[in-house]
């Protein structure tokens, strides 16, 4: 980010703070991408950090929209953060996309996901009992 100061009539002073083009770049075509992608453009909010390890996009939609997003296991996501991680190239900067799970999401946790498994049968004639003959 670029900072500075403009001295206004009046002795005052105005604090500017100006996105670098290389911030700008990612978050606009990340927004661009994604918000052509689901049927919520509006509620499309993508906000940028930069620490040590880099640069972190995360991206909020619609709980409505987190499927057309991901994609079909995760190729629509991985095809994007391959998208993001490649202008981060061109900026010489390391870019991750994190896709955050909105709180009405359909999600399911692993034990809901799989039913229990059935106790096996003790009795092995009952099991073979539709093959007599």
């Amino acid at each position: 980010m670029i900072k500075g100061k403009v001295e206004l009539p009046g002795e005052k002073y105005l604090e500017i703070k100006q996105t670098s083009m290389a911030e700008a770049k990612d978050i606009e075509f990340l927004e661009f991408i994604v918000k052509t992608l689901v049927d919520h453009p509006t509620d499309v909010k993508v906000e940028r950090k930069v620490d040590e390890m880099g640069v972190l996009l995360t991206v909020k939609v619609n709980p409505e929209d987190m499927g057309q997003l991901i994609g079909r296991e995760g190729s629509t996501a991985r095809a994007i953060r391959n998208l993001v991680r490649i202008i981060g190239l061109k900026n010489h900067a390391r870019v991750n996309l994190k896709i955050e799970e909105p709180e009405g999401g359909s999600r399911r946790k692993p034990q809901e996901a799989a039913p229990a498994a059935e106790a096996p049968s003790t009795n092995i004639t009952e099991d073979f009992e539709d093959f007599k003959i």
